[in-house]
């Protein structure tokens, strides 16, 4: 990497922390307020939490795309088949419903935790997938998902609110999986959307406050169980595709 690629990561990644963490520690003390608001704007202030990875993102992609062409877009090389595997989650939250102690029907909350969710994991995964794949994509493989990884753990400043070194160490592992897998979809498919499903679905199941808490065991089996069947199939396919396309 030369200096400027250096400079254009620091600065995508002082403006991820700095902004994103305004949110994720409350440091205007908004949360109170924002609890106290209906539900459906979660869709607005949830992905907040994220918003930082998302500006540092569009800057550092706006800089890049001026000396090198972009290979990873919103979409990538099927529109279609990256908006089917978007709604696919939400529609399940919606049928299967997510309980929670606002007292809304948990159908209606299934839909707005889903999307708020979404929309939160795609600020991120603009950031993590977007930007430093293509930014990173001459380093070879094992460098560039350690880097990433690291970065990714780092952004959370989860020591800071959990010390315990076994969870940190735990979590980290799970980033630097995750690094590696959703590196994979978007080399398959090009598309932020696609990595987005698959952060979205650990997100669900394991981290998010507003789903995982809301969800049983069986339900939560049954979403990862259809949510990773179907995408691997969509994704066999999209690949097929993509290589009839290209011959």
């Amino acid at each position: 990497m030369n200096r400027m690629n250096l400079v254009r990561l620091a600065i995508f990644y002082i403006i991820a922390i700095v902004v994103s963490n305004i949110f994720r520690f409350d440091v205007l003390k908004l949360q109170t307020t924002i609890e106290e608001l209906p539900t459906w704007t979660m869709v607005f202030f949830s992905p907040l939490q994220a918003i930082g990875v998302l500006i540092g993102a569009l800057i550092a992609l706006n800089w890049l795309k001026k000396q090198s062409k972009l290979e990873i877009t919103v979409f990538g090389t099927s529109t279609k088949w990256s908006l089917i595997m978007s709604v696919i989650p939400i529609i399940l939250l919606i049928i299967i419903g997510v309980n929670n102690n606002k007292g809304d029907n948990a159908h209606y909350f299934g839909f707005v935790a889903g999307l708020s969710t979404f929309i939160y994991c795609f600020f991120e995964e603009i950031g993590w997938r977007g930007y430093l794949e293509e930014e990173l994509k001459e380093l070879s493989e094992i460098k560039r998902v350690l880097i990433i990884a690291i970065l990714w753990y780092l952004w959370h400043l989860s020591f800071l609110r959990n010390p315990d070194l076994v969870q940190n160490i735990l979590f980290f592992l799970w980033l630097l999986l995750g690094s590696w897998g959703i590196g994979k979809i978007v080399q398959i498919t090009k598309s932020i959307f696609a990595a987005t499903c698959f952060h979205f679905v650990i997100n669900i199941i394991l981290f998010n406050g507003f789903i995982k808490d809301g969800l049983n065991k069986t339900d939560k089996y049954i979403i990862f169980g259809i949510l990773i069947t179907v995408w691997v199939l969509i994704l066999i396919i999209w690949k097929k595709q993509k290589a009839v396309t290209n011959k």
